[in-house]
């Protein structure tokens, strides 16, 4: 039963702390008080007295009225063992991808029915995006959520239905099913416009040790600007190079395409 459905009495103060922090997870990541009393039905008063001390203890940053996650929580999220090591393998691969190319590029997990992004390089000429380093995007309307999904042998995320952001979203699940299917056979997935209007992307799955999906290396930019298809073998070099390292190869960054792909 989520918080805003039980009694105050009967939550913890660590569960409180955590049905606020848990509410920076979409959006923009910044709120207000009043929108944290909304969406955790919790009083204002322990709204207001939980803030404080969050503040204070530097998950939370106050940014005049409104209250952002602080720093202490991506120095903890950095040093989670799965997103520390796989983090520590693909960022010099994203570097030398984002260099050569200018475009954004990310690295991703799977988070529920959502990717968190644990890394982000943001091109210089690419579109401004609301996806940065710890945030969330639902899985389905993303192409490194497609790629996990794909090769986790997903037919897709949760139950409920899949939220619609363009008339390029894939919302049927028949659709999305087939769509992973397609993914698993060209060994990509490919963001179509589907998450804004004007973006689209290609990613490549990551593997861990263990062989199971460890997350996803991803290339976007602007429709018109960015060749997917161009691009998409030195995303897919870049991921099987992170896949190496993480299975204990030591190889050294994958050549990326040069400036003129463009």
């Amino acid at each position: 039963m989520s918080p805003a459905h039980r009694n105050e009495g009967e939550i913890s103060a660590v569960g409180r702390a955590a049905a606020l922090l848990k509410e920076f997870r979409t959006g923009d990541g910044t709120l207000t008080a009043a929108a944290l009393v909304r969406r955790t039905g919790l009083p204002k008063s322990t709204v207001h007295r939980m803030l404080r001390e969050l503040v204070r203890v530097e998950l939370l940053e106050q940014v005049g009225g409104t209250y952002r996650l602080g720093l202490l929580v991506f120095e903890l999220g950095r040093r989670t063992p799965r997103e520390s090591g796989l983090h520590e393998a693909a960022h010099p691969h994203m570097a030398a991808l984002h260099e050569a190319t200018r475009h954004n590029v990310g690295l991703a997990v799977l988070a529920d029915d959502d990717v968190v992004y644990v890394d982000m390089f943001r091109g210089r000429d690419a579109p401004r995006l609301p996806q940065r380093t710890g945030t969330r995007w639902p899985a389905h309307a993303s192409c490194s959520g497609k790629a996990i999904l794909a090769f986790s042998g997903a037919e897709g995320p949760g139950t409920g239905p899949l939220r619609r952001f363009t008339e390029h979203t894939i919302i049927d699940r028949d659709a999305f099913a087939a769509e992973l299917e397609r993914v698993r056979r060209r060994g990509v997935a490919y963001d179509l416009r589907e998450s804004f209007p004007n973006v689209v992307g290609v990613a490549s799955p990551i593997m861990g040790a263990d062989g199971e999906v460890a997350g996803a290396l991803s290339m976007s930019g602007l429709a018109g600007r960015i060749s997917l298809t161009r691009v998409e073998a030195a995303v897919r070099a870049a991921a099987l190079a992170v896949t190496r390292r993480l299975a204990g190869e030591r190889l050294p960054a994958a050549h990326p395409p040069s400036r003129s792909t463009r």
